[in-house]
């Protein structure tokens, strides 16, 4: 006697896993297909990539809607719906930034060699030359930003979250609120008027950038701390006080250790935001095709600025500006996307360790 198999209820009415991506590549076969013989009838100049894309989704989402309809119910439908319409939002939202990553790679791997990172601007006026000057100023100026900056940010969002009661704290966040908004453009005639009044009009040096960066930074710096700071367990601090404990040395040592990952990553995204910024820096430290180790003596070059003036002031050769432009982009690119890469491996190691 042989034993019929027995149908099973739990998979019955629903859709093969691999049918919602046949349905896609038929689609997507039958749009492209559509576009070809659009194009050899002459009726366009070519094939559409981007048209024939839209539409092939367009396609895909009414064509699963009924075979979803007809397998698996009105429900199960509208779930599938859904899940197409935020899986496209998604990659729409994505789009963009692989086609400037693509773009910046393509375009500046031409001047990605060992000179780029070796040579300066200086006595260069065609081919050659590089963005070591701009690299260094780039490095020294946010280093500075930072050590200015997350002193202060980390002070203030400490006094917010475990100090800070009336009209003082409401000030504070009133106007770090206010500094989060304010253009970066104003930080930088901040900072050179600030300098000229020191040193004398027309002043621009490195330091000056720096500040400038600084003062864009602490907002950022400030928000993400107070954010990380009022997720420690408010258990903790009372157990280290009822003990005994001072409430700055509680600080220090409970809630400053269980949130370092997080303000970690916070200082690291508020370096990712100022490093590429070109106003204040241009405003406040000027530029220049020299090498300036000093922070206090002449201009100093940052990428950014360096990147914005090969582009608008090309010599006689203009390719050979475009290409260390976009050489310089891609520079600025990698050295965020390394940062963030260290934020995240800082984070991981300074993570409260879960169970015993």
């Amino acid at each position: 006697m042989t034993q019929t198999a027995v149908p099973n209820v739990y998979a019955s009415g629903r859709l093969a896993k691999p049918a919602p991506w046949l349905i896609l590549a038929g689609s997507m076969v039958i749009s492209f297909a559509s576009f070809a013989l659009l194009a050899a009838a002459g009726a366009t100049d070519g094939i559409n990539i981007t048209g024939a894309v839209i539409i092939g989704a367009l396609l895909y989402a009414v064509l699963l809607f009924v075979s979803s309809l007809f397998v698996e119910g009105t429900r199960r439908a509208k779930d599938r719906v859904i899940t197409t319409l935020v899986s496209a939002a998604f990659l729409v939202a994505l789009a963009p930034l692989i086609s400037l990553v693509a773009t910046v790679i393509v375009n500046g791997s031409a001047r990605f060699d060992a000179t780029f990172f070796t040579w300066s601007m200086r006595n260069i006026v065609g081919e050659g030359g590089g963005f070591i000057h701009a690299i260094v100023g780039t490095v020294l100026m946010t280093l500075t930003a930072t050590l200015i900056s997350v002193p202060v940010g980390l002070l203030t969002s400490i006094y917010l979250v475990e100090y800070g009661r009336g009209a003082l704290a409401r000030a504070i966040t009133f106007l770090v609120d206010v500094m989060t908004g304010i253009p970066s453009i104003v930080a930088g005639l901040f900072a050179y008027a600030l300098f000229a009044l020191i040193f004398g009009p027309g002043t621009k040096i490195g330091l000056a950038g720096a500040v400038s960066l600084a003062v864009i930074m602490i907002p950022v710096v400030v928000r993400s701390s107070e954010d990380m700071l009022k997720v420690v367990p408010n258990e903790l601090r009372e157990a280290a006080l009822a003990l005994g404990v001072p409430r700055w040395l509680m600080i220090l040592k409970v809630v400053l250790p269980t949130a370092i990952a997080g303000i970690t990553t916070g200082v690291m995204l508020a370096v990712a935001r100022v490093i590429g910024e070109t106003a204040p820096l241009l405003i406040a430290a000027g530029f220049t095709n020299n090498m300036n180790y000093s922070l206090l003596e002449g201009r100093m070059q940052s990428l950014p600025v360096a990147v914005y003036n090969s582009y608008v002031s090309q010599g006689l050769e203009a390719q050979a500006y475009l290409d260390r432009a976009w050489a310089g982009a891609l520079t600025l690119i990698l050295i965020v996307m390394l940062l963030n890469i260290v934020a995240r491996i800082i984070a991981r190691y300074f993570a409260p360790k879960s169970g015993r």
